[in-house]
């Protein structure tokens, strides 16, 4: 019977559960899974709502079977997809399922394992940018380009993240510049990202010079008009707040300020930004249309190149490994196909030969995540 992997709260522990292979409802697709991608929200927020959750969302595979209102896919299909959080059946399994809606046939240029990088971090993207912060979308460029056109700048927190990373490649090809990342050791990638790189470990007040620095060079207004910041969390809320126009600046968060702000009782923006912090998990509610259209898009934007997955990496200890922040410009994804279930155990929780733990031996998951009400429905 086809396995499935748990991931426990403290996530130095899995369980093997063994279920049969889904039935799928009206609009869903059952994906052999061969490539599943790992996000941090798997350590952050492992269990969602019940206490036996295959927290797993990124999936890469062949289409099994579908359900009796899908048009779009056969059995045989490569696709990849973003299963909806939350539920049943999730990609640390042999067999996933994900709505048709987030479901997107592979172009044969297209690897499982770049696929897997892309559904739940692209959405995300796309969500934060083209709908909340209501950026023109790329599709919306003119061809070609004005050249005469007046820039527009956009600054990218935690430009080397899946989700930063996706965001700046976006932004690259809806015509926005300059493109002003903020990133730490991944330097290098960064700059393939972004027109200028800053190192926020030089401190807050070198970064903000630096962005001043930035935007004085370009001629432009000494505060950015648009900021995504993609990791919402130890200080950056409060970081772009020095550097964000405060009279018709756009900002989105990937993570709620009542949450992760210092100062949570009290963070506000001016009056006169408009903030949001971008859900992805609305795709399979309030915007099912937009995880449609995008999905879709997905598909022809890979198909001629314009857009590529994340950089990946295959490597055990996943989820350890993005709880203790070793991460950096890469996403940690798994073969399905070429893991045991003691390996594949190990692999997610970060265990050694005999499931003596290799990381911190806290048996509770802190981070405040676990405690948000995400709007899934």
């Amino acid at each position: 019977m086809p396995k499935q992997v748990i991931v426990q709260s403290s996530i130095e522990a899995v369980d093997i559960i063994h279920t049969p292979i889904p039935d799928p409802q009206a609009r869903e697709v059952i994906i052999q899974v061969k490539v599943s991608g790992t996000n941090p929200k798997d350590w952050k927020y492992p269990l969602w709502k019940n206490n036996s959750h295959n927290s797993g969302d990124d999936i890469a595979g062949i289409v099994y079977s579908v359900g009796k209102d899908v048009y779009e896919f056969k059995t045989g299909d490569r696709v990849a997809a973003f299963h909806e959080v939350g539920t049943k059946n999730g990609s640390f399994a042999e067999y996933a399922v994900a709505p048709d809606w987030t479901t997107f046939h592979l172009p044969h240029n297209v690897s499982f394992e770049e696929a897997a990088t892309i559904p739940l971090a692209s959405l995300t993207a796309a969500i934060a940018l083209f709908v909340d912060m209501k950026l023109p979308a790329l599709y919306m460029l003119k061809e070609p380009a004005d050249s005469g056109e007046e820039k527009v700048p956009i600054l990218i927190y935690g430009v080397t993240s899946a989700v930063g990373a996706f965001a700046a490649k976006y932004s690259r090809l809806s015509g926005f510049s300059p493109i002003i990342g903020i990133a730490g050791r991944a330097q290098e990638f960064a700059k393939t990202l972004a027109d200028y790189v800053i190192d926020y470990r030089d401190g807050e007040d070198v970064l903000v010079a630096a962005v001043e620095e930035v935007l004085a060079k370009e001629r432009l207004s000494s505060k950015v008009p648009n900021v995504f910041d993609a990791i919402s969390e130890n200080g950056t809320l409060e970081t772009t707040l020095r550097f964000l126009d405060p009279n018709g600046g756009t900002i989105s968060t990937a993570l709620p300020t009542r949450l992760f702000a210092r100062d949570k009782g009290n963070f506000k923006y001016p009056p006169g930004v408009k903030a949001y912090n971008s859900a992805v998990v609305q795709v399979h509610s309030i915007h099912k249309d937009f995880g449609y259209i995008w999905s879709r898009y997905l598909g022809r934007l890979l198909e001629d190149g314009r857009l590529k997955g994340h950089p990946f990496e295959v490597i055990p200890g996943g989820l350890q490994n993005l709880k203790n922040e070793k991460a950096s410009g890469s996403k940690y994804i798994y073969r399905i196909e070429d893991t045991e279930d003691a390996s594949f155990m190990d692999a997610l929780s970060g265990q050694g030969a005999g499931g003596q733990s290799l990381k911190s031996q806290s048996r509770e998951n802190s981070h405040p995540m676990k405690d948000f009400p995400f709007p899934s429905r």
